[in-house]
This record gives C-alpha cells, structure tokens and sequence, in this order.
C-alpha cells in the first residue's frame, strides 16, 4: 500500500523548494521547439538567461525540462514565467495529487504517469506537470522519458494538425500520451489476473491469494490516480462556456472532453477489473474448501471403516474367562476372516451408495 509521506520541513518553511521524487541522480535538463505552421525551431542546449531570445510569442513554446534536482535552475524558469511560488512547491513535491487550477494567466496541470514495472508486479510511478502561459507550455518530467518521442516527431515532420494548432492542443495531446500509459498499465494488470484466475481454479497454494490481494491494490492505487485527473478534465468540459480557463481556446474544449471520457472507460474497466479479483478470491476460497472437505470425506470414511472393526477389538480385548470363543482353537482366525469379510461389505455398500 501506497502512502504519503508528510514533509516536516513544509511546515516550518512554506516557500522552502525541495525535490521530494526519487530519481535525485537525473540531471536537469532542457528542450525547446519554437514553431507554427511555417516554421520550426529546437533547441537542445540553452540555459535561463537564452530563453527569452529563444521564445516567439507569435509561435507556439514548448519547453521540456527532463530531472528536477536543479532547483535554482526550475525556480528561475518560474520567476521567468511569473509562476506563483506554491506551484513550483507543487512540480517538486511528487506527493501530491492530480490538480488542475488557473492563476491569474497561468494554467497548471500536473499528472500521474503510471507504468508497469518489468517481470514485477509493482507500477512505476512519475509525476509530470505542466505550465501553460501565453503561448508557452513548460512541461516538467522527474527523468527523460519516450512518453512525448512521437509528439515531437508529428512537429519535425509536420505530421497532422498539431504544428496548426495552439499551446493548449499541445498540452492535449502530451495529456492523451501519458494517458495511453493508464491502458498499457491496466492490460498488464489485466493479464496478470487472468492467469491468477486460472490458477486459482486449480491450485491452493497461499501464494496466490497474495498475488490477488498485491493486484487490488494496483488497480486501486490506479483508481485513485484516474479519478483527480477525471475531475480535473470535468471542470474544464463543464465550465468551458464560462471563460474560466482563458489558456485554453474555445474550439479546443472538446479534445478535453474526449479525454474526460477516456478517463470514464478507465474506471470503468478498473471496476470490472476489480470484480475478477472477487471472483478469483473467491475461487481460491472454493478450492480450498473443496479440498478441506475431500480430505474430511476421505477421513470420515477411513474412520467408519475401522469403527466395527475397532469395537470387535476391544470386545475380544476383555479378556473374561467365560468368552468361549477365546478357547477355539480357529477363533483367531475365524474373527480376522469375519473383520474382514465386514470391511469388504462396507467397502462394496459405500462404493455402490458412491459416498467416495
């Protein structure tokens, strides 16, 4: 189970800027791609002091910065912007939740980014945000990744309608990435638990009950990831009418919807998902008790067996003095082949009644 981890020092210094992720050896790191219909630019190695001779603010800005160890270097690309300080406080601390709010002119989105860990059943967990200004989309990722390799391809190649359109499509097809990793994720999970399923109809080992409670708590470690970004998205789809978000351009609301939808079909396949695991804890508990009963079945029987056969013992095992039968000189073996013509009749009766 995943938990939070409370930052003391938050407390002491709210405006104090610290890295909470786990990737501290990333170095920090810098892309821009100045572009427009036309035109293209990208500029892979630049520091601060270039970026306003970089920017055109007749183009769209898009600046991808790879590890956030550098604080220096993320707090002057947010006095750059004219980021509020709790922001960046809320790109560095990887604790928090989906959110989605609008300062003044500034749009800030961050998101979870979730993929399956190779051979593991654990999830990798990075936390990417984003800034959306005037143009300009700063985008903040803890380590360099493949998620965006072919956004950047549709605008050196000018595949599509993106190189046609504002920062904000952008900002909506770097969010349709990252969520392509939600389904990637959930059919990896999805696999597992369809192998547990079968196993679980044929095999008690407590192993698998471990596995089918590790899986739960994925998907809903997923669920609670998916359900702040629906939110997010819905606040965008139901007040687009109302200029509230004044980054993002009218025409532009529905690819947001769309991506509110595809948040619901997420949560809903996580619910069913989840349901399979019911069923295969429930299997697992069928087998097990299947296999408790055939073991008391097979025990019961062995017992009612040698019940006539332990009584004629002990009767014989008296020992009085006026039992005759103990003087024949064939009683011994006439009592062993009685007990056993009994234990063959008994054996006949419960196969025929087919008590085993």
């Amino acid at each position: 189970m995943r938990k939070i981890k409370y930052k003391k020092g938050r407390k002491v210094q709210p405006t104090f800027l610290e890295y909470t992720g786990s990737h501290k050896h990333v170095k920090t790191e810098m892309q821009l791609f100045v572009y427009d219909t036309n035109d293209l630019s990208e500029f892979a190695s630049f520091n601060v002091s270039q970026l306003e001779h970089c920017l055109d603010s007749q183009k769209v800005n898009w600046l991808n910065i790879h590890g956030l160890n550098d604080i220096e270097l993320i707090a002057a690309v947010g006095e750059f912007l004219g980021v509020d300080h709790f922001m960046l406080g809320d790109i560095l601390n990887t604790t928090k939740r989906t959110k989605l709010e609008e300062y003044h002119d500034i749009l800030f989105f961050n998101i979870k980014s979730l993929l399956p860990v190779e051979n593991s059943d654990n999830i990798h967990v990075e936390q990417i945000s984003f800034l959306l200004k005037d143009g300009i989309l700063i985008s903040f990722q803890e380590k360099r990744s493949d998620f965006f390799t072919h956004i950047r391809e549709r605008i050196r190649t000018h595949s599509g309608i993106v190189r046609d359109k504002k920062a904000d499509y952008l900002l909506y097809l770097l969010l349709d990435a990252i969520m392509e990793n939600f389904y990637l994720t959930i059919e990896n999970e999805e696999d597992r638990v369809e192998a547990l399923m079968d196993l679980s109809k044929t095999s008690t080992k407590p192993q698998i009950l471990e596995q089918i409670e590790k899986h739960r708590d994925n998907f809903n470690f997923l669920k609670r990831s998916i359900i702040p970004l629906r939110d997010s998205l819905y606040s965008i789809k139901s007040i687009k009418d109302d200029n509230v978000f004044n980054a993002i351009e009218q025409e532009n609301y529905s690819f947001f919807s769309r991506l509110h939808q595809k948040c619901l079909e997420l949560l809903e396949q996580i619910e069913y998902d989840l349901i399979s695991l019911d069923s295969a804890s429930n299997f697992y508990f069928s087998a097990q008790n299947n296999k408790m009963n055939e073991v008391m079945k097979t025990l019961t029987v062995v017992s009612v067996f040698f019940m006539p056969l332990t009584f004629i013992v002990g009767v014989y095992g008296m020992n009085f003095d006026n039992m005759p039968e103990l003087h024949w000189k064939y009683g011994y073996f006439i009592i062993l082949g009685f007990m056993f013509l009994l234990l063959l009749g008994m054996i006949y009766y419960f196969k025929k009644k087919k008590w085993y």
